[in-house]
């Protein structure tokens, strides 16, 4: 039996032959489970890869922006006019619509 010792940040250090033994480089995320022999710690099982088309589709769920198209000549006006108003000095110097 091996023993480690809490810090006061609450981090505790596996010893080094069993993350060789358990093939757990740094970075390996471990689910940490409270059983009733005491805390169990497993690795986690990887989070399933999505679709760039999948990514990309729940992306656009959450922005969920309905309004027309705005053209980048458009972004840059009102982000001029926005610099502006609020006397920013960048306002002068914004380069002109593309």
């Amino acid at each position: 039996m091996q023993r480690t010792v809490l810090s006061s940040k609450g981090q505790v250090i596996i010893p080094k032959a069993l993350r060789v033994a358990r093939r757990w480089p740094p970075g390996t995320q471990l689910e940490v489970l409270d059983t009733p022999e005491g805390v169990l710690l497993r690795p986690a099982a990887p989070a399933p890869k999505a679709s760039l088309s999948a990514g990309l589709a729940a992306i656009r769920r959450r922005v969920a922006y309905e309004g027309p198209a705005v053209s980048l000549a458009e972004m840059d006006a009102a982000v001029r006019q926005e610099a502006a108003r609020r006397g920013t000095p960048a306002a002068a110097a914004a380069k002109p619509a593309r």
